[in-house]
């Protein structure tokens, strides 16, 4: 069953502390939003998006279009949060606002013999969709406003009934959720990323571990979707979602494990390389942590200076160039470049 097979790993998972490790829920956001927006075309990566998002820093090699759908949809993730948080009723308006918060800089103006619609401000199609080309329709425009406001009652409903302490319930609402709202298609852009916004807004109101739909998920994610409109079966896609999201929080906790026992080794590894030190050079056991510390530290780049060294030590210039001098004379580094431009690389060799 997969309810119990999520269930014993979201106990593993919390039992980890996982979801507690600093700046997890903030990268976790992050990851999400670039998935979401991956699925919709873009190919910011996660790495580019924590640039983009933390220090305004645009890729080259991607498109405006691209890096601004992740910025909208940060945006509306993090008013969505703060929204739910105070358990509102949901209605057309406020999905409205969810959806003109995605679309805001990349949302487009439609005419139509219908009337004019932006999706940049959320407003509903006035135009009918299909599914990619040669897909199936959505349904007709016409009937969208009604049909929103009849999920909008039903949601709330089941809201209402909801036992918070079961998780497993809260996931198949959040997911039911997501697969009405996509299977409406409200605008004529932007349904993909408000409907796994809604999903994870309302695992966030119940503190749940948001799920994620990762790019390397779209064909089996977008065939779960047709498969249960085409069968009309909602509990295909919960199904799905739900092996889904215990799939990604195992590779999670595995992860975590392998980091956890490369620390420990680094750690034993630490233990044995400074007392080799000590011994081998007859320096304080203070002194040599700090040079292993350097040494440790080095092992990730090719080369480094001193002004790298104070940054992510927080040393002074002195006390920097005395260390890296230290270990150049103990024949672990060796210098190069002149006296204003000199770095240092580590030597391949054995204490």
């Amino acid at each position: 069953m997969p309810e119990r097979a999520l269930q014993k790993i979201l106990d593993e998972y919390y039992s980890l502390g996982i979801n507690n490790q600093i700046d997890w829920e903030k990268f976790y956001l992050y990851s999400i939003i670039t998935h979401s927006t991956a699925i919709e075309g873009s190919t910011v990566t996660e790495v580019e998006a924590q640039l983009l998002f933390d220090e305004g820093i645009t890729s080259s090699k991607r498109t405006m279009v691209e890096q601004m759908m992740n910025l909208d949809l940060k945006n509306a993730y993090e008013y969505g949060i703060k929204w739910i948080k105070r358990h509102p009723q949901v209605t057309v308006d406020s999905l409205i606002t969810l959806s003109a918060k995605v679309m805001a800089r990349t949302g487009s103006e439609y005419h139509t013999i219908m009337g004019d619609f932006s999706a940049a401000k959320g407003e509903l199609r006035k135009v009918n969709v299909t599914a990619g080309t040669g897909g199936a329709s959505y349904m007709a425009y016409q009937k969208v406003p009604a049909k929103l406001e009849s999920f909008c009652q039903k949601l709330n409903e089941r809201c209402k009934n909801l036992n918070p302490k079961d998780i497993l319930s809260v996931y198949k609402l959040s997911f039911w959720a997501q697969y009405e709202l996509v299977t409406i298609h409200p605008w004529a852009d932007g349904n993909g990323r408000m409907s796994r916004l809604l999903m994870n807004l309302l695992q966030w109101e119940f503190n749940l571990i948001p799920s994620k739909v990762l790019k390397e998920d779209k064909a089996e994610y977008i065939q779960a979707l047709i498969d249960a409109r085409e069968k009309d079966d909602e509990s295909i896609f919960t199904t799905f979602m739900l092996n889904l999201h215990a799939k990604h929080l195992q590779t999670e906790i595995e992860r975590f494990n392998s980091s956890i026992s490369d620390n420990n080794e680094k750690m034993v590894d630490k233990s044995l390389f400074t007392q080799k030190m000590v011994d081998k050079w007859s320096i304080k056991p203070t002194l040599a942590e700090k040079l292993v510390d350097i040494l440790h530290f080095m092992s990730d780049n090719t080369q480094i200076t001193t002004e790298e060294l104070v940054q992510h030590f927080n040393f002074t210039p002195t006390t920097a160039k005395r260390y890296l001098r230290q270990l150049t004379d103990f024949g672990y580094l060796e210098a190069m470049g002149g006296n204003k431009n000199r770095s240092y690389k580590l030597k391949k060799r054995k204490l």
